[in-house]
């Protein structure tokens, strides 16, 4: 198996186990504040990404298990900088937008304004890294946007007047913006400077969680978050729907983000809205019209566009030096190949090898 099947696989797995993980998330929501959910999530999630790196610590002779910083201490501290960021954005803004937005309007209509991450990713990849922006790109990002403006109506219910579906799909749009905006500027950390995957998504996810804590503490409402951490029923479903959402879901798009090409990682993940919506049938009841699903095919269609990779190719933007992975590339320094295999890093130096001879 290829790098690039990898991350294609990696990218699909990540839209399984998340979409499962929303129905986890849509049922606890009902008990539990969005904010205290997010921070029960992302406590869970850096318990199992700890005991991962320190498992993995134990099949290195020369490293001793409790050395978390030994794969990445050679990285500049901007590196760091731009994972906590990252974490903060992407992880702590991003998903209690999520848990607001999924609260709103359920999983079946959440899904679909879901598909919106797959242009926003795009865009936010073109500005900031210097990637290609297809005239695909923009026609299938106008299907999303109808198919998520026809399902306006649809999730009225006598407790769910139309303004709180106009709020509910604004919190999911926000999502996406911040989820999408987090990722893609680290992407660079991993791509260019090789930082060990389990070892960034831990930092963003500690940065996230404590910018999460600090949201808590200044809250007034402080006392009733905080009762989320004591042991009750909903556990059953806060535990296996952090562990899904936030351990392995995280795990797998990164990953799929770093072993392949952005646009294609975007496309793959949003396999999710599809999984999403059968687990919501049958582990929440929720029902499917036509007009959702009319709105499913125009967002799933806009997706399937937006992998065709046809049409006219608008320019790429050029962008800071300091942030990008484009002007890196292109810049003065010698190949990552060079860098790693005579710098004596602990990059991969047979993966830069090959990264500089795609190029």
């Amino acid at each position: 198996m290829t790098t690039d099947q990898m991350g294609q696989l990696f990218a699909l797995l990540a839209a399984l186990t998340w979409g499962l993980s929303l129905s986890f998330f849509r049922r606890s929501g009902e008990s539990v504040n969005p904010l205290a959910l997010n921070l029960f999530k992302n406590t869970v999630a850096i318990i199992f990404f700890v005991l991962a790196l320190i498992f993995l610590n134990t099949l290195q002779p020369d490293v001793h298990p409790l050395d978390l910083t030994y794969h990445f201490r050679d990285q500049p501290i901007e590196n760091l900088m731009i994972l906590v960021v990252s974490g903060i954005v992407g992880i702590a803004i991003a998903d209690t937008l999520l848990f607001y937005s999924l609260n709103a309007v359920g999983v079946s209509l959440f899904v679909i304004v879901e598909c919106a991450y797959s242009p926003v990713t795009l865009l936010f990849a073109y500005w900031l890294l210097s990637e290609e922006l297809q005239a695909a790109h923009i026609v299938g990002g106008a299907l999303i946007l109808v198919g998520i403006a026809i399902t306006a109506g649809e999730g009225r219910t006598p407790d769910r007047s139309m303004r709180d579906i106009v709020i509910g799909l604004s919190y999911g749009f926000l999502y996406i913006a911040f989820m999408a905006a987090g990722i893609v500027y680290c992407k660079p950390v991993f791509q260019i400077d090789g930082f060990p995957l389990l070892e960034a998504t831990t930092i963003r996810l500690i940065a996230g969680t404590v910018a999460l804590f600090l949201m808590m503490l200044a809250s007034p409402r402080r006392k009733n978050l905080i009762k989320v951490f004591r042991p009750t029923k909903t556990w059953w479903l806060t535990i296996p729907g952090s562990f899904l959402g936030g351990t392995l879901a995280m795990w797998f798009w990164i990953a799929g983000f770093k072993y392949t090409e952005t646009g294609v990682a975007a496309i793959l993940n949003q396999t999710s809205v599809i999984f999403a919506i059968i687990f919501a049938y049958f582990l929440l009841g929720e029902r499917m019209t036509y007009r959702r699903w009319a709105a499913v095919v125009l967002a799933m269609s806009g997706v399937l566009i937006m992998s065709m990779l046809s049409g006219k190719k608008l320019p790429a933007k050029p962008t800071k030096e300091k942030i990008t992975a484009a002007t890196i590339r292109t810049s003065s320094s010698p190949p990552d190949s060079e860098r790693y295999c005579l710098s004596g890093r602990r990059g991969d130096c047979a993966a830069a090898t090959r990264l500089d001879a795609s190029r």
